[in-house]
């Protein structure tokens, strides 16, 4: 628990100075945002604001995490090694992304096609990997497991490593890929991230209280490494903690692509390796609305030729077009996030009484 404390502080007080170096520099350098044409015209006045913050948000977590190790001088696990992997990995990614934008000055970074290619090497890379029996404790429990989860394992629903891979790699690329839309307005995805990985420091937490050890019980969670993903999902959640007071309208800095597939796979990995992954349906139902926003606009717009059902998608930019302040739009739909939080951890705890 000393090591969940120290990395999340560490990683608040690192990002909520780094970040103010980070503007500093990337002023400084000229990388500054391009805000697409077609847009509200609000966000015009946005334009040349410092982008890449996402670097700060993964340099905080990840320092954040190994001096917390450090302090209590105990040994990375698989798990969350693997986490970190998918983490900065999903990062470079989108720092590709973010820097072809601002050396091209266009608002369109990487092609879909090259996106796609570098999310699919790590997303896949790591769900080989967390499913390889090189991986697994003393009790043969590997990081991610073959069978698919809602609030702990289902043992009915195992499936073929290949597809376990598969599954995997789609909930990584999807997730990642939702809070990249999410993160539209000043802090809206920042804040978002802060309470799911919060819920996700606290689910860990939990598991780790009720561990199954070298025996399984009805109450226990077969996880392995359940303390170590706690301390990473407190990092996270005080780097971007520190972060958001930065990000937060008028926004000085934003977390660009970097930022956004960082933890859209941060999010997808703790999902993973804590047997919860449709419980993160329920948490992050923000990310999910807006990603449905999306795709019931194209597909829409394909099929009726050219209507609309929204004004503009993500479903954030149709409030605003319809008169919402930007302010407005954020704290609402961080109420939102925050009651897709309380209802997922609700669920989880009440899975757990009701085995009792």
């Amino acid at each position: 628990m000393r090591a969940v404390l120290l990395g999340g502080g560490l990683a608040l007080l690192i990002s909520l100075l780094g970040t103010r170096v980070a503007i500093r520099q990337f002023t400084k350098l000229g990388y500054g945002q391009e805000i697409r044409d077609d847009g509200p015209t609000s966000h015009h006045t946005k334009r040349g604001t410092p982008t890449m913050g996402g670097v700060v948000i993964i340099l905080a977590t990840v320092i954040g995490y190994l001096a917390a190790k450090l302090i209590t001088w105990d040994r990375p696990t698989a798990s969350a090694v693997l986490l970190l992997f998918l983490f900065v990995g999903m990062g470079l990614v989108g720092f590709l992304d973010d820097f072809i934008k601002i050396s091209k000055q266009r608002s369109l970074g990487l092609r879909s096609k090259a996106k796609m290619v570098g999310q699919t090497i790590i997303a896949v890379s790591f769900g080989a990997l967390s499913l390889s029996p090189w991986l697994a404790d003393e009790n043969g429990r590997t990081p991610a497991s073959e069978k698919i989860s809602f609030l702990r394992e289902i043992e009915w629903l195992a499936l073929p490593v290949v597809l376990a891979v598969l599954l995997i790699w789609l909930i990584i690329t999807a997730t990642s890929n939702a809070v990249n839309l999410t993160d539209g307005l000043d802090g809206l995805a920042t804040g978002a991230c802060v309470m799911v990985f919060g819920a996700y420091m606290l689910v860990n937490i939990w598991q780790n209280n009720q561990f199954c050890g070298d025996q399984a019980t009805p109450l226990c969670y077969n996880v392995r490494d359940p303390l170590d993903l706690a301390v990473i999902a407190a990092a996270i959640t005080g780097a971007c903690f520190g972060f958001l007071w930065w990000n937060a309208s008028p926004a000085q800095i934003f977390m660009g692509d970097t930022g956004s597939l960082s933890l859209g796979a941060a999010l997808a990995g703790l999902a993973v390796l804590t047997r919860t992954e449709l419980l993160l349906v329920i948490l992050g139902g923000l990310f999910l609305v807006e990603t449905l926003s999306v795709m019931l606009q194209v597909g829409f717009f394909k099929l009726s030729k050219g209507k609309r059902i929204f004004r503009m998608a993500p479903l954030h930019h149709h409030f605003e077009m319809l008169g919402w302040e930007q302010v407005t739009v954020v704290i609402r739909f961080w109420i939102i996030t925050g009651l897709c939080v309380a209802a997922g951890l609700g669920i989880f705890y009440a899975e757990w009484v009701a085995r009792l």
